[in-house]
C-alpha cells in the first residue's frame, strides 16, 4: 500500500515533525514559506496538510487538492481554512483546542502584573539611563477585586491564579451556572455589578456580534474610577478610541492589551505612546511549551486519522464511517444550525438541551447529529473552540443536561428534528427538517408554524399581530441599506403575538438592532449568525 503523503507548510516543532516521520505509512515533506500559487501547484500530491496561521487554505487550494483528506491546524483558530468548502469536498479539518489555554491565561496574569507595577515603563526608563523611582509607584493585587468577563477554560485558569494573589474574584458569564462558578471560587455577578466593583477587569470572551465593541464609552462610565483593564482574548471587544479617551480622563488608570481590532496595529492607533498602556503583539499563545504542545497534538491527530481512521478534534466531521456519513450529512448540517439558532435566540445560562428525532430520523444513528446540535448550540456560548468531539464534554463540564429521544410518529414531514433549550430564564423550542437539495429549514418556532432558511444572517422579530409591521421593518431596513433576502411570517391566531424571520445580506449593528426594537409593534429582535 502506498504511503500517505503529508505536507507541513508552516513551521512545526522538531518533535511534531519527528512524530510524523516516525509513523509507518507516512511520507513527510516540509515546505514552509510558500505563497498561494506555490501551494496550489503542489497540493495535489498530498493526502494531508499541516498548517499554522501563515498558510491560507482557500477554495482555490481545496479545488487543487484532489487527494487531500485532512487539514491539521496546530492551534485553535481555523479562520484561515475554508471549512465549508473543505466539508463539501470531504476534507476533515482538525485543530488543537487545548494546547495554549494555560499559556494564554498566564499571559493575562503577566499583563496584569506588568500593568499594576508599571514594569515595562520602568524598564524602558532605566534602560535609557534614568533613575525615576518615584515615577513608577504601582498598586498591589492583594485584596483587590478582579472581574473576569467570560469564565470558560482560559478565564477559569486566570481565576485560580488570581486566588493565589488573594484577590477577590467575580465574573460575568451568562452561559454558566452559579453553582459551576461557585465551585471555581468565583462569585457570578451581572455585568453592571462587575463594572461597578472590579479594580481589574480581564476579558476572556469570544468575539461575537454581541461582544464586538461592548467595552465602550458607556461601559467605561459605569466602571469604578481608576480601574485597570486587560484583554488577551479577542481584538474588537474593546473600543480602542473610547479606551484612550477614558484613560486620558482618568476614569481608567491603565490598560494591557495583547489583541487589537486591527492586527498589526495601525500607526494611528490612539493607544500607541500612552504611558498608562502595556501592549504586546498577540503573544498569548507564544511560548515554547504551547508551540510544542500544539505541534505534538496535531501530529498525532493527523497520523491517527490517516493510518487508523481515528478522528479527534474534528471541526467538520463526526466520528462515523464514510457510508453512514453520506446518509446523515444533511442532518448534521440541520442539527448544527438548529442548535445554533435556538441558542442564539434564548437568553440566559443553558441548563437543559432536549432533542427529539421524529419520523425517519428516528431510524438513523443520532449520536453524531446530537454532537452537531451541541456544537451549534455551545458555539453561541463558548465560541469557535467547540467541535463535534468536545461538545458533549463541554456541555457536561458546564452542568448542562442533554437528552435525546426518538419517536416514529410522522407529522407534517417524513423526518423532523426538535431542539428545546432551557436556560435559567426561559425555554425555547424549534423544529426543523431538510428540504430538497439538502437545504436545512426551520418549520416551527414555539407554537408558530413558520418556514425559514437557516443560512447566513437572519433577524428574528417577536411582534404584535397588527397591520403595518412588515412595512415599518422594511422601511427602516431600506433606510439603513440592509438588504432583505427572505421575509417569513407566522402566528398562532389572529391578534396574538407573531414572529417574523428575515434573512439579510449583511448583519445589522447592535445600534441598528436597538433602533429596530423601538419600532411600534416590535417586542424583541434577535440576530442569528450561521458563519
Amino acid at each position: 500500500m502506498p504511503a500517505f503523503k503529508v505536507l507541513v507548510s508552516d513551521k512545526l516543532s522538531d518533535t511534531g515533525v519527528a512524530i510524523l516521520k516516525g509513523t509507518p505509512g507516512l511520507e513527510v515533506d516540509i515546505k514552509t514559506g510558500m505563497d498561494s500559487a506555490e501551494l496550489i501547484s503542489v497540493i495535489a500530491d498530498y493526502d494531508a496538510l499541516i498548517i499554522r496561521s501563515a498558510t491560507n487554505v482557500t477554495k482555490e487550494v481545496l479545488d487543487a487538492a484532489t487527494n487531500l483528506k485532512v487539514v491539521g491546524r496546530a492551534g485553535i483558530g481555523v479562520d484561515n481554512v475554508d471549512t465549508q468548502n473543505a466539508s463539501a469536498k470531504g476534507v476533515v479539518v482538525m485543530n488543537t483546542p487545548g494546547g495554549n489555554i494555560v499559556t494564554t491565561a498566564e499571559h493575562a496574569i503577566a499583563m496584569m502584573m506588568s500593568l499594576s507595577r508599571k514594569i515595562p515603563q520602568a524598564n524602558a526608563s532605566i534602560m535609557s539611563g534614568k533613575w525615576e523611582k518615584s515615577k513608577f509607584v504601582g498598586v498591589e493585587l492583594y485584596s483587590k477585586t478582579l472581574g473576569i468577563i467570560g469564565i470558560g477554560r482560559v478565564g477559569s485558569i486566570v481565576a485560580r491564579r488570581a486566588h493565589g494573589f488573594e484577590m477577590n474574584v467575580i465574573a460575568f458569564d451568562p452561559f454558566i451556572s452559579a453553582d459551576a462558578a461557585e465551585k471555581m471560587g468565583v462569585k457570578l455577578v451581572s455585568l453592571e455589578e462587575l463594572y461597578a466593583e472590579a479594580d481589574f477587569i480581564s476579558i476572556h470572551s469570544q468575539l461575537t456580534p454581541e461582544t464586538r465593541g461592548m467595552i465602550n464609552k458607556d461601559a467605561f462610565a459605569k466602571m469604578k474610577k481608576g480601574m485597570r483593564i486587560i484583554n488577551c482574548a479577542r481584538g474588537g471587544i474593546i473600543n480602542e478610541v473610547d479606551l484612550a479617551i477614558a484613560i486620558k480622563s482618568g476614569q481608567v488608570a491603565g490598560a494591557a492589551l495583547d489583541v487589537f481590532d486591527t492586527e498589526p496595529v495601525n500607526k494611528d492607533n490612539p493607544l500607541l505612546g500612552m504611558e498608562e498602556v502595556v501592549l504586546t503583539p498577540h503573544l498569548g499563545a507564544s511560548t515554547s511549551e504551547a508551540q510544542e504542545n500544539v505541534a505534538i497534538a496535531v501530529a498525532h491527530q493527523v497520523a491517527d486519522y490517516l493510518t487508523k481512521d481515528i478522528i479527534r478534534n474534528a471541526i467538520n466531521v463526526p466520528s462515523i464511517d464514510p457510508e453512514e456519513l453520506q446518509i446523515i450529512r444533511p442532518y448534521l448540517s440541520l442539527g448544527e444550525r438548529m442548535g445554533a439558532f435556538v441558542a442564539q435566540i434564548t437568553d440566559g445560562a443553558p441548563e437543559r438541551i432536549e432533542i427529539t428525532y421524529m419520523g425517519k430520523l428516528a431510524e438513523l444513528n443520532d449520536k453524531p447529529i446530537t454532537q452537531a446540535i451541541l456544537k451549534g448550540a455551545l458555539e453561541a456560548y463558548v465560541g469557535k473552540t467547540v467541535n463535534l468531539v468536545n461538545a458533549p464534554y463541554l456541555a457536561e463540564s458546564r452542568g448542562i443536561v442533554v437528552s435525546a429521544t426518538t419517536s416514529s410518529v410522522k407529522r407534517n414531514f417524513a423526518s423532523l428534528l426538535s431542539v428545546k433549550i432551557t436556560t435559567d430564564t426561559r425555554t425555547m423550542t424549534a423544529e426543523g427538517t431538510v428540504f430538497a437539495g439538502d437545504e436545512p429549514r426551520l418549520v416551527k418556532l414555539e407554537d408558530v408554524i413558520i418556514e425559514a432558511i437557516l443560512t447566513g444572517d437572519l433577524l428574528v422579530f417577536t411582534n404584535k399581530d397588527q397591520p403595518g409591521v412588515i412595512g415599518d421593518i422594511g422601511t427602516y431596513m431600506g433606510e439603513q441599506k440592509i438588504n432583505m433576502a427572505h421575509f417569513h411570517l407566522g402566528r398562532t391566531e389572529k391578534g396574538k403575538d407573531a414572529i417574523s424571520i428575515v434573512n439579510v445580506d449583511t448583519a445589522p449593528s447592535q445600534n441598528q438592532i436597538a433602533e429596530m426594537k423601538k419600532i411600534d409593534a416590535v417586542l424583541d429582535v434577535k440576530l442569528v449568525n450561521f458563519s
